[in-house]
């Protein structure tokens, strides 16, 4: 009996870290089993797998409307409204408190109170135009070569947002909070795991980019390692000016991992 339990432990963590992943990452019905950091340190890990279903939804919803003579910017708007109906806005309404809670100047503590409130300020309203404009003209370039290469592109923005997820649950990044979604997944994931995950998503990239061609297996593995260098900054400096990481950091690390990736990716064309 003992031997059986301790068999299936790792199985049943891989199961509790994908219902965590998908449940709150995703609007999918998926029933999170364990809300504990056991589980939210597998769920973490697991971050890029829900990127690449919401990314390939993307790339599908793109594909579709180019593919029936939409044209690419219609297609390009659909691909990035897609990953914003899958996650409920979640990770954009991170966005705009971050940059609320940043711009306005004011100490952490106060800082920390403006992004928990669920108006939208100036800051905030700018950042997300400006992002929204960017990832869309991106995508909108992506089109035009093709429906491939939208779909690339809109891969590859979800899975480098959600593995900037991972990097930034690292043991080393504190909790800004001692509540939220932010404490319970704050420095549960291992410095060396998380770095892995980069390497894997970086190496996904170069391996669907090389579908296409060796220059853009390069430039997609370059602009997944963009994208989580991008996130990078702003993590440090959410961690410096807030003394550590909430749920709206997730999620502005996020957006900023995907914009980055699609802006090098169309440089890289």
């Amino acid at each position: 009996m003992r031997a059986v339990t301790t068999s299936r432990t790792p199985a049943r963590t891989r199961a509790d870290g994908l219902r965590f992943a998908f449940g709150t990452l995703t609007v999918l019905p998926v029933r999170i089993g364990r809300w504990d950091r056991r589980a939210a340190r597998a769920g973490m890990l697991c971050a890029p797998l829900a990127g690449l279903v919401v990314g390939l939804a993307a790339a599908a919803a793109g594909a579709a409307l180019l593919l029936a003579g939409a044209g690419a910017a219609p297609a390009a708007v659909a691909a990035a409204a897609a990953p914003a109906v899958l996650t409920r806005g979640l990770h954009l309404d991170g966005l705009a408190d971050t940059a609320d809670g940043l711009g306005s100047g004011k100490p952490a503590e106060d800082a920390l109170a403006i992004m928990k409130r669920s108006d939208i300020g100036p800051f905030g309203v700018i950042t997300l135009l400006l992002v929204l404009l960017g990832q869309a003209a991106a995508l909108y370039e992506l089109y035009e070569e093709g429906w491939a290469y939208g779909a690339l592109g809109a891969v590859l923005a979800a899975v480098a947002a959600r593995a900037a997820l991972t990097c930034a649950s690292r043991a080393s990044v504190p909790a800004a909070r001692p509540e939220g979604l932010g404490a319970v997944v704050a420095a549960t994931v291992p410095a060396g795991a998380a770095g892995a995950v980069a390497v894997a998503a970086a190496g996904a990239a170069a391996g669907a980019g090389l579908l296409l061609g060796r220059s853009e297996a390069l430039s997609a593995a370059l602009a997944v390692l963009a994208g989580l260098g991008a996130a990078e900054l702003l993590l440090r400096r959410c961690v410096r000016r807030l003394g550590g990481v909430t749920g709206d950091v997730f999620g502005a690390v996020a957006e900023t991992a995907a914009t980055a990736a699609l802006v090098v990716l169309v440089l890289g064309r």
